[in-house]
């Protein structure tokens, strides 16, 4: 089934009459369309049956008609007259006086949901993002293999970055190795390539700066690559000269619970919370509960974050064809931090591991 087709069904399961996407990951995953109009309403307005239809800025219509992968009509504004007369018109041409209104609580702007409320005075406005969720988060085989693909940039591009690390360079400079490289294999980065040096490591989600690294420093790395409008995500904690012994039982333990993790995604029915409760047990035992602070893992495909989600309490089973990570972490502030971050794919018999990177703590540098 074509995705449109496979969000109608979904569609008519939850007694959702209509459903209406703005810009973003989840217009272009159903329609290809995939370009934004920053301050400008745009929306793709999805019936029950019928063709669907997009309100945009009339400029836009061309590149839209182009980029679309199956036929709408086009409702275009101009910047004179507003886009309220255009919402109220597709909405009348195709029918609808009211129903129950699927809209993207998370990505919609205000301004949006008052043209259609606007428009729609009696409707009933329910989220749409559980039921997008249900179609991305099974990935084709297609959908797979451009993600392999960003894995294969990715963990090339982090291999060469690692290997021009050079004393004296800060955590900036590190981050600007890594993205050359991704950008000279003719892709981007997925998200802003984030290092943290010594005790910035212990930040999950430091900001780069200009500290250079350390002898005795732990350093995590993290990034990815977009290939074909699907991204990768990796991580990895390398050593600058020897270890402490407190710093090689981290990372130890950590790398166990990534393992940890990983198998429990592979048994059958498997959820978010089992292999949130696999690795992180790994890392209480240890004596370090406190310092594991955020969920285990998080699905990824268009989006670096999307369902499903590595999580205490999340008892929906990974289901074949979902794709996320394990990456568990130990964050000791004024210390150090250590995080190692796999990405998988759940398959009919278990699950795969996708990234391949050596998980053994690198050291780069020697005792400089």
């Amino acid at each position: 089934m074509s995705r449109l087709a496979r969000l109608r069904a979904h569609m008519t399961a939850q007694q959702i009459d209509v459903a209406v996407f703005v810009p973003g990951s989840n217009l272009r995953y159903l329609s290809g369309i995939g370009f934004s109009t920053k301050l400008r309403l745009a929306c793709l307005i999805v019936p029950l049956n019928g063709t669907p239809a997009i309100v945009l800025p009339t400029m836009e219509a061309p590149r839209a008609q182009a980029q679309a992968e199956f036929p709408l009509t086009v409702y275009g504004w101009d910047d004179d007259t507003g886009p309220a007369h255009a919402v109220a018109t597709a909405f009348a041409t195709l029918g609808i006086t009211g129903g129950t209104i699927a809209v993207e609580h998370v990505v919609m702007r205000v301004f949006e949901l008052r043209a259609i409320e606007a428009a729609l005075p009696t409707a009933t406005i329910v989220n749409a993002d559980p039921l997008i969720a249900q179609l991305r988060m099974h990935k084709t085989a297609d959908e797979l293999a451009a993600m392999q693909r960003a894995i294969t940039v990715a963990e090339t591009s982090l291999a060469q970055a690692i290997a021009a690390i050079r004393p004296g360079m800060n955590e900036l400079q590190v981050a600007e190795l890594w993205e050359k490289a991704i950008r000279a294999a003719g892709s981007v980065p997925s998200f802003d390539l984030a290092v943290g040096a010594g005790p910035n490591g212990a930040s999950p989600h430091h900001t780069n700066g200009t500290r250079p690294l350390q002898a005795g420093d732990l350093v995590v790395i993290d990034g990815g690559a977009i290939v074909d409008g699907y991204v990768s995500d990796i991580t990895r904690t390398i050593a600058v000269g020897t270890p402490s012994p407190r710093a090689k039982l981290v990372y130890d333990t950590v790398l166990a619970a990534n393992a940890a993790g990983r198998a429990a995604a592979a048994l059958p029915g498997a959820t978010g919370d089992s292999v949130d409760r696999a690795a992180r047990a790994v890392i209480v035992a240890a004596g370090f509960g406190d310092a594991f602070i955020h969920r285990t893992g998080h699905g990824l495909g268009i989006d670096i974050h999307e369902p499903p989600f590595m999580v205490g309490g999340d008892m929906n089973v990974i289901n074949p064809g979902m794709t996320f990570t394990v990456e568990p972490g130990i964050y000791l502030p004024g210390e150090f931090g250590v995080r190692i971050e796999d990405m998988l794919v759940r398959t009919a018999d278990g699950a795969t591991t996708m990234t391949s990177f050596p998980r053994e703590l690198q050291i780069i540098l020697g005792d400089a």
